[in-house]
């Protein structure tokens, strides 16, 4: 029998804990294949924070270590001054990377810390019931706002790429989805992208991706696409922020 398909060798054959549905799954088989096809897996140390990617180190087929909520940047960053050889990512959720860890990544990149970041956009707090997040869209539901979320209360959802595409020291900055076959193509070649900057050392790299949270959204995981594509996109425009001449693809 002809085989079609392979686990990438950078994921190890443990079954994920994520609920139905849920995109993380998919961007680890992204984060994976890439780390194989740039050569890498075995230099690579991944960080991962409080939230639904707590397990990361079940799935990867690389060394991960675990960071206090929000403080992944700073972990990965002492982790590259140490080991300058090694391909050191994060990967953080809304809520940790544009909550509590807001001057975490913000700092990082002003830093040009040579550093590639991962953040899932799913627009909840995931794992700890549906929150209001900081990228929770306008009249989103949430369980700390029932009656969905007040612009004039709580300000319009923050925008990382666009925030830190304005920072000097980062200087990949790209965001994807991964609602559809194509799109999702596209993701793994932003997060390649994005790690080739940091193999060619030239700075801080990060590609948000627009995920889905069928559980949080009480949405089927078909409904739930569709609910990123109708209302994430529109108001967080897929698109390359910032792409130095270096890094080509």
């Amino acid at each position: 029998m002809k085989t079609v398909y392979e686990r990438s060798k950078g994921l190890q054959s443990n079954p994920m804990h994520y609920c139905p549905g849920c995109s993380h799954g998919t961007i680890h088989k992204l984060i994976a294949e890439a780390l194989v096809e740039l050569d890498v897996l075995g230099d690579t140390i991944g960080v991962a924070p409080v939230g639904c990617a707590v397990f990361a180190y079940n799935y990867f087929n690389c060394d991960i270590t675990e960071a206090a909520h929000g403080r992944p940047p700073a972990v990965a960053t002492g982790i590259k001054r140490v080991f300058p050889g090694k391909i050191v990512f994060t990967y953080q959720g809304d809520g940790d990377l544009a909550a509590i860890g807001t001057s975490e990544i913000i700092h990082a990149a002003h830093r040009g810390e040579k550093i590639t970041t991962i953040f899932v956009n799913n627009a909840t707090y995931g794992m700890t019931g549906g929150q209001l997040a900081p990228t929770t869209l306008v009249n989103q539901v949430a369980t700390t706002a029932p009656g969905g979320r007040d612009e004039s209360s709580y300000g319009k959802p923050i925008k990382m790429c666009e925030l830190l595409a304005t920072i000097d020291g980062a200087r990949f900055i790209e965001r994807v989805a991964v609602d559809t076959p194509t799109n999702i193509r596209k993701a793994k070649k932003a997060i390649i992208n994005a790690f080739k900057c940091q193999i060619n050392r030239i700075g801080f790299s990060m590609v948000e991706v627009l995920s889905s949270c069928p559980t949080n959204l009480k949405l089927s995981p078909v409904d739930s696409l569709k609910w990123l594509q109708k209302n994430m996109i529109p108001y967080y425009p897929l698109g390359n922020f910032r792409k130095p001449a270096e890094v080509m693809g």
